[in-house]
C-alpha cells in the first residue's frame, strides 16, 4: 500500500505550485485506482496547516477551501486512513532508538512509525529526511 505525505497533498492541491500538474495526477490515480492507498491522519492536519499558513502562502488557502479538499480525498472508496494504534508507541520507540533522530525530525519519525507501523509498502514524499529511516521506502512520485 502506498501512503502520500503531506508536501505532495500540498502540491496536488495548491495551483501555484511547481508541482501541481503532476502531484494532482499522481493523486488522482491513486484515488481512482481499486488498490489501497493512504493518508496518515497526521499528514491531513499537517497538509491543513501547511496550505492555510498566511506565511507559507500569499494568499493561503481558505480553511472552507482545506477542508473541502481533504473531504474530496476522503471520498476515494480506496483510502484507508492511518492512525496511531495501542501497539503504535513499540514501533515508534524503535525507530526513534535506530534512527537517533530528535527535535523537529520526530515529526517525520512518527510519520515513518506510522507507516511500518501499518505495512506501508511506500511513502510517497519529496522530503528528502525520510532517507534517515531505512526501513521505510520513501518514493518521490515527482521525479520518476
Amino acid at each position: 500500500m502506498i501512503a502520500v505525505d503531506a508536501n505532495i497533498l500540498v502540491y496536488a492541491h495548491r495551483k501555484d505550485s511547481e508541482w501541481h500538474e503532476l502531484a494532482d495526477r499522481c493523486l488522482t490515480q491513486l484515488a481512482e485506482s481499486r488498490a489501497p492507498w493512504a493518508i496518515l491522519w497526521p499528514c491531513i492536519h499537517e497538509f491543513i496547516a501547511i496550505a492555510t499558513h498566511p506565511r507559507i502562502y500569499d494568499p493561503p488557502t481558505p480553511l472552507a477551501d482545506a477542508l473541502e479538499q481533504v473531504d474530496c480525498w476522503l471520498e476515494s472508496p480506496s483510502l484507508v486512513l492511518l492512525s496511531e494504534t495501542p501497539s503504535y508507541w513499540n514501533a515508534l520507540e524503535v525507530l526513534l532508538t535506530n534512527s537517533r533522530v530528535v527535535g523537529p525530525l520526530i515529526h517525520d519519525a512518527r510519520i515513518a512509525a506510522l507507516c511500518q507501523h501499518h505495512g506501508v509498502t511506500a511513502l510517497w514524499t519529496a522530503d528528502r529526511d525520510f532517507n534517515r529511516f531505512p526501513s521505510l521506502r520513501a518514493v518521490n512520485p515527482l521525479v520518476l
